[in-house]
């Protein structure tokens, strides 16, 4: 699942980069208003790569699952004040 997100958020910043640096070499020359809108569409591409890269998969821990060390769930559920999930 990682490598999957991690591919599409370097796809997606490679678009980006791709998009801005072409809109000011030769799209500029053609029409400043299309460079632009490129420039435009790039600033918008990685608040949205952020957000896919950080995505919980289905198979990621979550930060509040037990760790499997009873201890440590003991102690987190008593700074949380949850109560013990007895089993």
């Amino acid at each position: 699942m990682y490598a999957r997100r991690r591919r599409v958020y370097f796809l997606l910043m490679g678009g980006c980069l791709v998009l801005f640096v072409s809109a000011w070499t030769f799209v500029r020359l053609l029409s400043v208003e299309a460079a632009v809108a490129m420039c435009v569409v790039a600033m918008v591409i990685p608040p949205v790569a952020a957000m896919i890269a950080n995505r919980r998969g289905p198979d990621d821990r979550w930060w509040d699952d037990p760790s499997g060390d009873p201890k440590s769930d003991e102690w987190w559920d008593e700074l949380d004040g949850k109560r013990r999930h007895e089993d």
